[in-house]
């Protein structure tokens, strides 16, 4: 008997479930190296596959989602949960592939302008628009960080900042996050993350229990001019969202302004519920 004739009712070789899989021996035995799908046994003596005829649903699906470059970790997620469970797997990891492919999408756009000269052009497709902010209290965390821990410390900052801001008379305005330093790989910033509040002496009594936990503090931010525009969450991603703060700040010189202060990117959406192409920020700049 060779590993290509079929066994028995039950279990079939590695040959004849490969043909009723519509997939090679090859693939079946990386499956198994990469604990995706085992044989249903093994034969001690010659090392053959064996395979049940129930195992080619499993199989194929693998081979499919193999095709969608997924990590053999969430494919594993996939088959094992299977049914409803495992279309939700599927579904949470097509999320991130769309909008990390919107993301790349904006940055090709972006390297392509720079390497072109077309700078200009890139920088037209941001509206720049003006807007006069009051006088505002907030809460504040400051932080030194790089920009592969940017995201998650935002996240994590304006999540203790606007629980936070309950016991402070309430949030009042979008959060924000200021840049006093370039933040990218090879700086750190600092970066600050803000939330407008609406008692100062519940704030600065607020701060005063911190201590320095996570460099917390309150201050009074002046009514400002700001220039700014408005992005989507796919241009959020670094280093796609340089394009809109070199847009704004083009348009500012272009305007006869000058920047008056670092800049920011005011958080006005719901970032969980946003879509890859949902307006979600604007970065602007103080100006005078």
């Amino acid at each position: 008997m060779t590993e290509d004739e079929p066994v028995t009712d039950e279990l079939l070789t590695i040959g004849a479930f490969a043909a009723r899989a519509r997939l090679s021996a090859k693939a079946l035995r990386l499956y198994d190296r990469l604990g995706l799908l085992s044989p249903a046994h093994v034969d001690e003596a010659s090392g053959y596959r064996y395979y049940r005829a129930g195992q080619v649903e499993r199989a194929r699906l693998v081979a499919m989602l193999r095709q969608l470059d997924m990590p053999l970790a969430r494919i594993a997620e996939v088959v094992e949960a299977g049914g409803a469970a495992g279309a939700d797997v599927l579904a949470a990891y097509w999320a991130d592939v769309e909008a990390r492919v919107a993301g790349q999408r904006t940055l090709a756009e972006y390297l392509r302008g720079r390497l072109s000269g077309r700078s200009s052009e890139m920088y037209g497709k941001f509206v720049v628009e003006t807007v006069q902010l009051p006088e505002q209290v907030v809460i504040a965390e400051k932080r030194h960080t790089l920009a592969d821990e940017l995201p998650a410390w935002i996240g994590a900052s304006l999540g203790r900042l606007e629980g936070a801001s309950r016991a402070c008379g309430g949030a009042t305005a979008a959060p924000f996050v200021v840049y006093y330093s370039e933040v990218s790989m090879e700086s750190d910033g600092p970066a600050e993350s803000c939330v407008p509040v609406a008692d100062e002496t519940a704030a600065r009594a607020w701060a005063a229990e911190q201590g320095r936990a996570w460099e917390t503090r309150v201050r009074v931010e002046p009514a400002q001019r700001f220039a700014y525009t408005r992005i989507t969450k796919a241009q959020v991603a670094h280093p796609q969202i340089l394009a809109a703060f070199e847009a704004v700040e083009e348009w500012i010189t272009s305007q006869g302004l000058e920047q008056a202060g670092p800049c920011r990117e005011i958080y006005f959406a719901d970032w969980d519920a946003a879509g890859p192409d949902d307006a979600v920020c604007d970065v602007a700049f103080p100006v005078r």
